[in-house]
Parts: C-alpha cells; structure tokens; sequence
C-alpha cells in the first residue's frame, strides 16, 4: 500500500507544554483514520499540523513523500479538504458560492466546471439543488454541515480532515451525516482523518482507529482489532464499555456487537 502521509519524529507544545513527543506514524491511502483520546491528547494538533495550519517544533510531515515545509502553504491548504464542528460557512455567501469557493480558485474562469462540481457534491451529500441561493442561516444544522462536506470535498482533495465535525448536530441527524460520510467514503476512496470523542463513532466510521493519551499513540488498528486485542489498559478502558462479547466455541471474539447498532 502506498503511504500518503507520515509523521516523522513530531515534536509539537504550547509554551511550556508539550502536546506531542516523537510523534511517528504512517497512514496508507485510502484508509479512514478516525482518531480518538483524552482531552487534550493531541487529536487536534495532530489533524492541523497535516494541512500546515500548525508547524511542528521538530520532525518532518510528508505528503506522498514530500516534506510539506518545502511545499507553499496555500496551495497545500487548497488541495486538503478541511470540514470542522460546524461547519463554519461563510454568512454572507449562498450554498453555491461556499461550496464553490476553493473550486474557483483552482479552475480560474472555467466557470463551468465549477458549477458541474458544486452540483455534484451537492447531489453526493444530499442537498437539493434549489438549495443553491439560501445563505448558511436559512439551514439547519444537518444541512449546514452537509454544506461544509460538499466545500471540503468540492476540489477534489486527496486527504479529507475532519476535526469533530458533527459534534454540534443533534443524534438523529448525526448518525444520518455518519452514514453519508461513510458513503461518500466508499464512493471516493478519499483518505479521511476524522477527528472523535466518541468512540462509538470511531469505531463504526474507520478503517483505523488512532488512540491517544497524553501526545502518544496507545494504539493503531482496524476496529476489530482494538475490541478484540485492545494494547493498552487506556485502550481496554475505552472500548470496554462498548464489547458485548460473543464467544465461540474456541473462545474467539466473533461478531462483536456495540453502541451505536454496528456489527462486525
């Protein structure tokens, strides 16, 4: 598999504060890395030093093998699809010139191709087309962050960040706006890092689960892995209460059910 982005040796504070200690990790293309941990773990960080929104105290983050600091930063920014809690839409834009805003300054005066994108992406994440001409406070929540999927996705980015993205909406809108992205996912073969605190979101939405606490990796692995062999007891702690465990006869964990109605 190839290795789209890797941590080299991070080493990342606040002041006094270090948030990140010999950071090291490999994401392979196409996986949907959801990333999990106290507060305070790094999550964030880690997410924001990917698009050089945030620049590391030591250590190298490459792309496809190239080391982003030698890389201008905006055109890194608008080649990285970045969707946060809430969306954060411009207010005084419409739906269409949100979503097209980064594709305009790719495409330049191919306007048409613009406009292709923005109905694609709105047809994607389920947004109807008349919804072009409304302005982010005509929304509802769903809908608002239905329109910052289709904005960070609009270009046609190769890495999607996501940093809590439904963490503002209410549970029946989120668990809809999980099995978009899940779809979409599927649809695009996209690498996502998606940022949690739920770990039964975590686990339903990733590939990977990343698990961390205190700036360091407790575990890497697909979600069967971390609820069958969990490496750490923060680990343990964390998905214990979402095992209802089901053995066979030869004691293997088969066919875990947890929160969140997901089954494997």
């Amino acid at each position: 598999m190839q290795t789209v982005i890797e941590f080299r040796h991070i080493k990342k504070g606040y002041g006094d504060k270090v948030i990140l200690k010999d950071f090291n990790l490999s994401i392979e293309k196409g996986e949907f890395v959801t990333i999990i941990g106290s507060s305070g773990c790094g999550k964030t960080t880690a997410l924001k030093l990917v698009n050089g929104l945030l620049s590391p105290a030591s250590g190298d983050i490459l792309i496809n093998g190239e080391n982003i600091r030698k890389k201008d930063q905006t055109e890194l920014r608008r080649n990285i699809g970045y969707a946060i809690q809430g969306s954060v839409l411009f207010p005084h834009m419409t739906v269409e010139q949100n979503i097209s805003y980064v594709p305009n300054l790719l495409n330049k005066r191919n306007r048409q191709k613009t406009r292709e994108a923005v109905s694609k992406w709105m047809r994607i994440v389920g947004l109807d087309e008349e919804m072009k001409s409304r302005y982010p406070s005509e929304l509802s929540g769903g809908q608002q962050q239905r329109v910052g999927i289709a904005r960070a996705l609009a270009a046609s980015p190769e890495i999607l960040l996501m940093d809590e993205p439904f963490g503002a909406v209410d549970e029946l809108t989120r668990a809809q706006l999980q099995t978009e992205l899940r779809r979409i996912y599927e649809q695009t073969g996209i690498t996502v890092l998606f940022v949690t605190h739920d770990i039964s979101e975590a686990l339903k939405l990733g590939t990977k689960v990343l698990v961390m606490d205190k700036g360091e990796i407790q575990q890497y692995a697909a979600p069967q892995e971390l609820l069958r062999h969990p490496a750490t007891d923060f680990v343990k702690k964390l998905v214990e209460r979402e095992r209802r465990i089901c053995y066979l006869p030869d004691e293997r964990l088969e066919d875990c059910e947890y929160s969140g109605a997901v089954h494997f």
